[in-house]
């Protein structure tokens, strides 16, 4: 009778071990799914979606670029551009997904470069058929930064003597005139 206990519970702990190894494969598995996806998975650039936009409605995308122009907030959600270096696309967003979203691209900063990861619209019913991304998470790639503008002096110097030519022009206009 003692024998049977010690049986039954030796494979009990066998049945445990064996959940508990198929737990952690499975776990193993999962993880090493999306790492291969992230490697191997790159941004669409946008010249793609815009070509072959039918092909890629309704489907999930990344898209790299930098956020440019106003975060348009609207109640719970939010617009906002972002340009891969040939076009830019409109994202429609949670509110939250921008918090940590600090510069936008102008004449006076750099945007944040940004991957977005959302279902692609071709026609989005939902905003007046517009092309457009719904996007699910953004991750921020690097920080904007205030763009420094630096002076040429070439054209400062080209720009002072067509003044004074043009000075001169009118000097010589008015004593022509007399």
């Amino acid at each position: 009778m003692h024998k049977l206990k010690a049986k039954s519970l030796k494979r009990k702990v066998q049945t445990q071990n064996l959940k508990l190894l198929f737990l952690s494969f499975c776990f193993t598995l999962y993880a090493l799914h999306f790492t291969l996806m992230a490697a191997f998975c790159q941004a669409i650039s946008s010249t793609e979606l815009i070509n072959n936009a039918k092909q890629y409605d309704g489907k999930v995308v990344d898209y790299e670029g930098e956020v440019i122009g106003e975060i348009m907030v609207r109640g719970e959600y939010a617009w906002m551009n972002v340009y891969d270096g040939d076009n830019a696309l409109g994202i429609w967003l949670l509110k939250d997904l921008t918090r940590g979203l600090l510069y936008t691209g102008s004449y006076k900063s750099r945007g944040d470069r940004v991957v977005i990861a959302g279902i692609f619209h071709e026609n989005c019913l939902e905003h007046g058929g517009d092309l457009d991304i719904h996007a699910q998470a953004v991750r921020k790639i690097s920080p904007g930064r205030v763009a420094t503008e630096r002076i040429n002096f070439a054209k400062v110097n080209q720009a002072a003597i067509l003044g004074v030519l043009c000075l001169l022009m009118l000097i010589l206009t008015l004593f022509k005139r007399k």
